[in-house]
């Protein structure tokens, strides 16, 4: 078997990370890394250290679960990504979660189909909200623009009277090219 490398997180600076390095060396973690921000945060450098540290047979341990993951899926996500690398998982102290064990393997597939039933109830119910507004004559996106909007007009004017460069149009608009076009386009 691999090393066993820990990962702690505090969601603000005025948290402590010593109860969650004191348990990771005590489960027998080599190497802890660690993040001071919040776990919505996709961007956490020391879970980008440690998951790069990881190798086959290595496991990697967390406190608790929440600790890692920012949701159900991206924990779930997280998962079976070291399972793919042959790296293994556990969580001190969701005691069930440790794919290093069967029952370990048992719990973390359950968790991945209920991560999976999470994800299929929200596209349904983004669906079924959607059809509900247009049955309502509600239509999504934006309203579209008139010919006879003031920037739409000052938009061609400028651009007939060929002394700015288009970049400049924008700019002095505050559109974007794609905007433009679409502008003269009307």
């Amino acid at each position: 078997m691999g090393k066993q490398v820990g990962y702690a997180r505090v969601s603000t600076s005025d948290q402590d990370l010593r109860m969650q390095y004191d348990e990771l060396e005590k489960a027998g973690c080599e190497l802890v890394f660690s993040d001071q921000v919040s776990g919505a945060k996709a961007e956490r450098q020391g879970l980008n250290d440690c998951l790069t540290s990881l190798e086959q047979d290595d496991t990697l341990v967390v406190w608790r679960l929440d600790r890692l993951g920012r949701s159900m899926s991206h924990l779930v996500n997280i998962v079976g990504e070291l399972r793919d690398k042959g790296i293994h998982f556990r969580s001190l102290c969701d005691g069930a979660i440790d794919t290093t064990t069967a029952s370990g393997e048992l719990i973390f597939h359950l968790f991945a189909a209920l991560a999976q039933f999470e994800r299929t109830l929200i596209q349904e119910r983004t669906r079924a909200g959607l059809e509900a507004a247009r049955a309502r004559g509600k239509m999504g996106g934006r309203k579209p623009i008139s010919a006879d909007a003031p920037k739409v007009k000052m938009a061609k004017t400028m651009h007939k009277d060929n002394s700015l460069s288009i970049n400049e149009i924008c700019s002095s608009l505050g559109i974007s090219r794609a905007t433009f076009y679409r502008y003269l386009a009307l």
